[in-house]
């Protein structure tokens, strides 16, 4: 984000200092989880070995982890839940491009893969990557740029209620389809 986005944002002419920009989202969004998850896997691995890792940490990490996406998606839909009931239309101008933007997306590199005569293992975690709005570092920045209560925040918002929905429909419609592909 943070060069597309201090770019993006300079050429409406507005403010942004370089550090709210780049390096307090990357710090924290990206190389405080690397380099936490780089030490604590080298540890981990280190002192219980990779069959511990595999068969015991991973399998209590998945749950954790569902456990925190899920929390994060209440408390985020919380508190603009008076919003998004209250401008509904809004919410709506929002989304429908948005849909659009991700099924496109979507479509075009899954039948690119296709044609490119990717296996299913690559074509469909290909389609979905591209697809996907990465609302969690879009959302982070936004509240950190502009403040909760702003117009971005609000928009990050629809865009993960309707990334996630849509992203659940295009993983069925991939296992629908995996016949298409060679193994």
């Amino acid at each position: 984000m943070g060069l597309l986005g201090k770019w993006l944002l300079g050429v409406n002419q507005m403010p942004v200092p370089w550090k709210s920009a780049f390096c307090y989202p990357f710090s924290i969004y990206v190389a405080l989880p690397l380099v936490a998850g780089y030490f604590s896997r080298k540890w981990i691995l280190k002192t219980k070995g990779q069959s511990w890792f595999d068969e015991k940490f991973l399998l209590y990490l998945n749950p954790v982890s569902i456990l925190a996406l899920l929390a994060t998606l209440i408390i985020l839909f919380s508190l603009k839940s008076e919003t998004i009931l209250t401008y509904p239309l809004t919410i709506l101008w929002i989304a429908i491009p948005l849909a659009l933007q991700t099924l496109l997306i979507f479509f075009i590199t899954y039948f690119a893969a296709k044609v490119l005569g990717f296996r299913y293992e690559n074509a469909a975690p290909s389609a979905m990557i591209g697809a996907s709005n990465h609302f969690e570092v879009a959302i982070a920045t936004a509240v950190m740029l502009f403040g909760l209560g702003s117009g971005a925040a609000l928009a990050t918002v629809v865009g993960v209620l309707i990334e996630v929905p849509l992203m659940l429909m295009l993983v069925s419609y991939c296992r629908r389809t995996s016949h298409w592909f060679a193994s």
